[in-house]
């Protein structure tokens, strides 16, 4: 009997202990956003997330039309979130998808609009000009043949600049399989655009 009270004894201190823990992480976690936060949120995010939805579904209008869902279901969520950059991730996971959810749909083809005759030659001349537009549909045309999962992990790392860890909380994947992923996106994308070259 002494052992059944000692045991809930110690079982009352731990739970006692979790709910003085989780009182704290309370105190850490940044409450839910009013109008004016909201606002100032979507002024910092914006552009970047705008960037995300147009590369992943090679859309403008698209993007256009899923960043106003994306804020809207993030607003109506009205969550506290323990940090600015968990708070960012939760849009874009939102945001993934939304650009997941269209493509289950018949909408997700990833289509980059070009010039008909593929030709820079009517741009404004700086010699280079010719050479990045060249550069720029190459790495478009190669972006088309990756899978969607594939381009959202590179546009996150290296577009956004997102952590491993970050990466794997938009997505929805284990953060111990984002560098063998991204490794292999990187490799297919490298393999598009040396057989473009060659």
């Amino acid at each position: 009997m002494a052992d059944v009270e000692s045991g809930v004894v110690m079982l009352d201190a731990a739970l006692a202990a979790l709910r003085g823990r989780a009182k704290a992480d309370d105190a850490d976690t940044l409450p839910p956003m009013d109008e004016d936060a909201f606002r100032a949120f979507y002024e910092r995010t914006a552009r970047p997330v705008w960037a995300y939805l147009a590369r992943t579904t090679g859309d403008d209008r698209a993007a256009d039309d899923l960043l106003q869902e994306a804020y809207y279901r993030f607003f109506r969520a009205g969550a506290a979130h323990a940090s600015e950059a968990h708070r960012r991730n939760y849009l874009y996971r939102i945001a993934t998808n939304l650009v997941r959810d269209r493509a289950r749909k018949g909408g997700g083809a990833v289509h980059v609009a070009l010039p008909e005759d593929g030709s820079p030659a009517e741009l404004p001349g700086d010699p280079g000009v010719a050479e990045r537009f060249e550069k720029a549909n190459d790495l478009g045309r190669a972006l088309e043949q990756l899978k969607p999962l594939q381009r959202e992990m590179l546009w996150l790392a290296y577009a956004e600049g997102s952590s491993h860890e970050e990466i794997a909380e938009v997505l929805g994947v284990k953060a111990t399989n984002v560098r063998s992923l991204l490794s292999r996106a990187r490799r297919k994308l490298a393999n598009l655009l040396g057989g473009r070259r060659g």
